[in-house]
């Protein structure tokens, strides 16, 4: 994840148990919502409760490769991404989807990705 993304994670106690499940769900095929880009958009439960009304997490997802939480949002604060927020994320997508394995690796080692 990425250093605002594991902030909203924090500040909402978003277990990584969650974040794990909603990655393997996309890793297997089970992909609520496909943005283009190498993005998807998976629903995330909150404690005690289901995931529909709980949280989305936007996350960069190349299968098998590497998967980013890069924002995430609770349902009741917001139904979907604006144009704005998309376009942004899609240009974050293409940069993270052409970092090599070093690449990632270095940027765990600086801090400026979260490995869960």
């Amino acid at each position: 994840m990425n250093r605002s993304f594991e902030r909203f994670a924090r500040k909402h106690r978003l277990a990584p148990e969650r974040l794990i499940e909603a990655v393997e769900r996309a890793q297997s095929g089970l992909v609520d919502a496909r943005l283009g880009s190498g993005l998807i958009k998976q629903r995330v439960g909150r404690e005690g409760q289901g995931r529909s009304g709980g949280f989305r997490a936007v996350i960069v997802l190349e299968v098998g490769k590497l998967a980013v939480c890069v924002h995430g949002f609770a349902k009741n604060d917001a139904s979907n991404l604006n144009a704005t927020e998309l376009e942004a994320l899609r240009a974050l997508a293409k940069v993270l989807l052409r970092m090599g394995e070093e690449q990632v690796e270095a940027a765990v080692a600086r801090g400026v990705l979260i490995e869960v």
